[in-house]
């Protein structure tokens, strides 16, 4: 029996999974920066890598978060931006206001501890030069909680070949 080659995924499948879900993040981002917030009890847990292409985080903040970070959005966050490719918003670091910009392909985990719903992806490719001063970061936040009843998590392993 001859051996089968694999079919080479052309449509490159994965990304555009990757892609459609990162959506999700920006609908519910485009929801949360409307003149009512965010709706009822929902919140983020948005975590993305501080190095990432296109990330600008303020120098400080990078050195408190070298590598990754994750931000609340729930009561107190001002002038969120959100844009096809990329949100924008400020948020207060010891009582300092600062401004964190990004990619959506920076993000690698979107959390609703209201509904548990969770979205995580692959890490995104980190950019060879440091973030720029351009932007300025905001608020530590802890893990989301853990429990018996965990979060539904969305998750592309689930529909690769194996």
């Amino acid at each position: 029996m001859a051996d089968e080659i694999p079919p080479v995924d052309e449509m490159h499948y994965e990304q555009l999974a990757q892609d459609a879900l990162r959506g999700v993040v920006r609908s519910a981002l485009e929801r949360a920066a409307e003149p009512e917030g965010i709706p009822g009890a929902h919140h983020f847990y948005i975590t993305f890598k501080t190095r990432a292409a296109g990330v600008s985080v303020p120098p400080d903040v990078l050195a408190k978060y070298p590598d990754e970070m994750t931000v609340v959005l729930q009561h107190q966050y001002w002038d969120l931006k959100v844009d096809a490719d990329r949100f924008s918003v400020m948020l207060k670091f010891g009582g300092m206001p600062k401004v964190l910009s990004m990619p959506y392909t920076a993000v690698t985990r979107f959390y609703d501890p209201s509904v548990q719903f969770l979205l995580q992806f692959e890490s995104p490719a980190m950019a060879e030069e440091a973030p720029t001063e351009e932007a300025e970061a905001e608020v530590d936040t802890p893990p989301p909680p853990g429990g018996d009843d965990g979060p539904k998590v969305v998750s592309l392993d689930q529909f690769r070949k194996k």
